[in-house]
């Protein structure tokens, strides 16, 4: 078995009923494993007829058995998805006939394609850089309209546009160094010190932006940790099952009822939130050693969350525990938005000592939940979406290796900096750049190895 050279083959689209179904066929022998079982209606063979055309015609078992009618579209390397030639075979959407013309075409040499084979083909082609197969892998579990908008071609494109920008200009800085060290006495027109200084200053800045971006990248693609968090008995647990759609958490009158933090992963409208409920934050002498635990475990969720919904009783008046939590909550890094819950009630609270403290404020009831959940949708989406996390305007880095590998290129772009403004000579700070350079390739997938690529594309789906 060559996993470079065979020829692989699988059904592209979801199994079950449907209209149509593809089958995937690529590597050089495609033509010819697929020639084996159809025959276009006109006659001709299918090497003779034109490619990126579709072509009708029959499926034949070795029998000589018509299995199927199906349109066979060929793609001549280097112009197709892999980069190699690639066959797609559109078939009706049955189970049956969809396997059957499978193994057709794996009894005529063809072997399974494993996970994410196409794509990585693709890869190895020169198609697709790995960042660009990393993120069509996540556009395929993509779960929420801003992780299709972050994955989809523009906004990947404009991450490899970044990360090609960085590495050219390493590359110059780095012939520069060697042209000093290979031709000391050569007047090569290369960098002065502190033309090098502004250039290693500008890439220094340019994978900074894009670290700074990680954050984002990471609340869209894992989703935006979102706590709620309240006193105990405002309808913090009863808000919770509303949003994931089920009984996820126990609700009942009892105070410290909720004794640890749940999380799902729900999407709300085009945004991703990964909501936690929290045991009710409370100051109260007698707790016990469990209760306890839970509000110090609410307190390090609150502290680390980018989105918070902090509920309040709007039937009652502000008490010291909802002074306390607008106190916690005032110095924190994230998006605020008060719940104040039970609006079908007479309101008593405060609103304006509330207001002032958020980004948004809802209006809640147990007995409007669509009302509750179209209003929090609206409110979650227009924050995120105009800035507040989600920006999604230029390149955005999604995963957590694209991350590791850009720190890694900083440090190296930081220490040849700081060396050559030290009063060290272009050559001594070569090796810095070259590890940074190092770092870019492991990125963008030049230089990575066969360990990370096989772990990117074992996630991958049979058939992409």
């Amino acid at each position: 078995m060559n996993y470079i050279t065979d020829v692989i083959a699988a059904v592209s689209t979801p199994p079950g009923k449907g209209g149509v179904a593809v089958i995937r066929i690529s590597g050089e022998g495609a033509l010819a494993v697929t020639g084996k079982c159809f025959r276009p209606l006109s006659g001709k063979p299918l090497k003779d007829c034109p490619t990126r055309t579709q072509i009708y015609g029959h499926i034949f078992d070795r029998e000589g058995t018509a299995l199927d009618d199906v349109l066979v579209c060929y793609f001549k390397s280097p112009a197709s998805y892999t980069g190699e030639d690639t066959v797609e075979i559109y078939c009706h959407g049955g189970i049956l006939v969809t396997r059957s013309i499978l193994e057709l075409v794996l009894s005529h040499g063809a072997r399974p394609a494993e996970p994410g084979e196409f794509t990585r083909r693709a890869f190895l082609s020169g198609k697709l850089s790995l960042t660009e197969a990393e993120a069509i892998g996540t556009l395929l579990e993509a779960r929420s309209e801003a992780q299709i908008k972050l994955m989809a071609g523009p906004a990947r494109e404009r991450l490899a546009e970044r990360i090609a920008k960085i590495r050219a200009s390493l590359v110059e800085l780095l012939s520069s160094a060697y042209a000093r060290i290979d031709y000391p006495d050569e007047d090569l027109g290369d960098f002065s010190d502190s033309e090098m200084l502004s250039a290693l200053y500008n890439i220094k800045e340019d994978i900074s932006s894009l670290i700074s971006t990680y954050r984002t990248g990471r609340a869209i693609n894992e989703g935006v940790l979102a706590v709620i968090a309240g006193k105990p008995n405002v309808g913090k647990s009863s808000l919770y099952n509303l949003l994931v759609g089920e009984d996820a958490a126990i609700v009942t009158d009892v105070a410290g009822t909720t004794r640890d933090v749940l999380v799902r992963t729900v999407p709300l409208g085009s945004t991703l939130l990964r909501l936690a409920d929290t045991a009710g934050i409370r100051e109260a002498d007698a707790l016990d050693k469990v209760e306890a635990i839970g509000i110090e475990r609410s307190r390090r969720y609150m502290s680390e969350c980018e989105l918070l919904l902090a509920v309040f009783d709007l039937s009652r008046e502000l008490d010291t525990e909802d002074e306390a939590l607008i106190q916690s909550i005032a110095p924190l890094d994230c998006t605020k938005i008060a719940l104040l819950n039970k609006s079908d009630l007479e309101g008593r609270l405060d609103t304006e000592r509330i207001s002032g403290h958020f980004d948004a404020v809802i209006y809640t009831s147990a007995t409007d939940e669509a009302g509750t959940v179209s209003a929090l949708t609206e409110a979650v989406n227009a924050l995120f979406t105009d800035g507040k996390i989600i920006s999604g305007d230029g390149a955005i880095v999604a995963s957590a290796r694209q991350h590791a590998s850009l720190l890694a290129a900083l440090e190296s772009v930081c220490t040849a900096y700081e060396s050559l403004r030290g009063g060290f000579m272009q050559d001594a700070v070569s090796s810095d750049i070259e590890r940074a350079l190092e770092a870019i390739a492991e990125l963008d997938g030049r230089a990575v190895s066969e360990e990370v690529v096989s772990d990117i594309f074992s996630k991958f789906c049979v058939g992409k």
